[in-house]
């Protein structure tokens, strides 16, 4: 593997070019020109609806088949039938959950997280109305999900355990496929969101042993919209809403109304991005999937030094830091580090850091449960400082300054 192109990553993206340190990554990435340029040269040459007989139309419906192949190679899907687009990756888990709750049969209980983001929760609990019954599967004081702790959980009546990947409040990474063997065996499904983790690494729902995933493709370089995968039989196996004339498959069983084509052809050029990198740091990668995998793998390698960067700059300014903090475990986390200094409050903190053109986001990240667990209000939470692979060791430095001004 070739050295990180940093240098040539950071070229590739306009918005790093303005006078900012960007280290809100976690609320939405920046997005390459590439990406860009595919969004305008849609807009420019096919606004219109698909389906129809004349050229423009017939080239979204193509594009929209390429978007479905890449993303599909991207999570290393069986079958491009098995992604579907739409708005959000939480209107997606809202349609999965109804779908669920119309499906019960003799299984009514879902296990759910507290480490997850609220939309991985709330779509789960508005089942309880319809007979649904709720286990809760708490983190460890580490800050992690451990699949051993789901044993006892587990039941002849469990349907599902929905699930994060990866936290987007302390970044704390869950192994997905040991979730996998442990549910399957009892005869229940997996919903994960990797709405989170979407930017951070290599996504193989075959290796993961999965039934459902959802991300968000503003987090992964593209603009914003969502996706969704499925295991084929699962999705066409699911009551889902739909109209008269579509079919009752997938993907166009899910993927309700019109959602943004232009969008959806950013996020094949996301993709295409990654493919670019993924052959800088590999030319002897030969497929798509495999040139994908290599850019994935050095982008956790890249990752791992920003992590433990942030950590250092942390310890030095005498931070809280919530989830994993010890360096030998950096394997278990993204680099979003969740923090609070001491006597100083989060909004007070992102103040200080926004003068110095330093982009952070302080308060409960959508995660009200886990802000409880670790002890901190819902209203103030912790300041968050969530890195990608754009980001440079130089702005780690940086960052540490700004925080020496604080505590000074």
């Amino acid at each position: 593997m070739a050295e990180f192109p940093i240098d040539k990553v950071r070229a590739a993206f306009p918005a790093l070019q303005d006078d900012i340190v960007f280290f809100d990554n976690a609320a939405g990435a920046q997005s390459p020109q590439a990406v860009l340029d595919a969004v305008a040269n849609h807009l420019l040459h096919r606004n219109v609806q698909r389906g129809g007989r004349y050229k423009q139309s017939r080239e979204v419906d193509e594009a929209i088949a390429q978007a479905r192949e890449s993303v599909a190679l991207l999570v290393n899907a069986r079958h491009t039938d098995e992604i579907s687009f739409g708005m959000n990756a939480t209107s997606f888990m809202r349609l999965i959950s109804i779908a669920i709750g119309q499906s019960f049969k003799d299984r009514n209980e879902i296990i759910v997280t507290d480490l997850d983001h609220e939309a991985n929760i709330a779509v789960w609990l508005a089942l309880e109305r319809e007979g649904a019954k709720i286990v809760w599967w708490h983190f460890r004081d580490d800050g992690r999900l451990h699949p051993e702790d789901l044993e006892k959980l587990l039941s002849p009546q469990t349907r599902i355990v929905a699930c994060t990947l990866a936290s987007n409040a302390i970044g704390s990474i869950l192994d997905i496929a040991e979730v996998s063997k442990r549910a399957h065996a009892a005869g229940a499904e997996v919903f994960v969101d990797a709405v989170h983790y979407g930017p951070h690494g290599t996504i193989d729902v075959r290796a993961f042993d999965c039934d459902y995933l959802v991300c968000s493709g503003y987090k992964m370089f593209s603009p914003h919209m969502g996706f969704l995968w499925g295991r084929l039989e699962r999705l066409n196996a699911l009551p889902t809403f739909r109209e008269d004339f579509v079919s009752d498959t997938a993907p166009a069983k899910l993927e309700i109304g019109t959602f943004v084509y232009e969008n959806v052809a950013g996020m094949d050029a996301a993709v295409r991005y990654l493919e670019d990198l993924g052959r800088r740091v590999n030319p002897a990668a030969t497929s798509r999937r495999a040139v994908l995998v290599a850019s994935t793998q050095a982008v956790r390698g890249y990752e791992a030094q920003l992590s433990r960067a942030m950590l250092d700059a942390l310890a030095n300014a005498e931070a809280t830091v919530y989830g994993v903090i010890a360096k030998e475990e950096i394997a278990h986390r993204t680099p979003t580090l969740f923090f609070n200094l001491p006597g100083i409050s989060p909004v007070n903190v992102t103040e200080h850091l926004a003068k110095r053109n330093i982009g952070v986001r302080d308060g409960h990240m959508y995660s009200p449960r886990l802000m409880k667990r670790l002890g901190l209000t819902k209203e103030s939470g912790a300041v968050r400082a969530s890195l990608v692979h754009y980001n440079t060791v130089e702005e780690v430095r940086q960052f540490a300054s700004a925080l020496a001004e604080i505590r000074g």
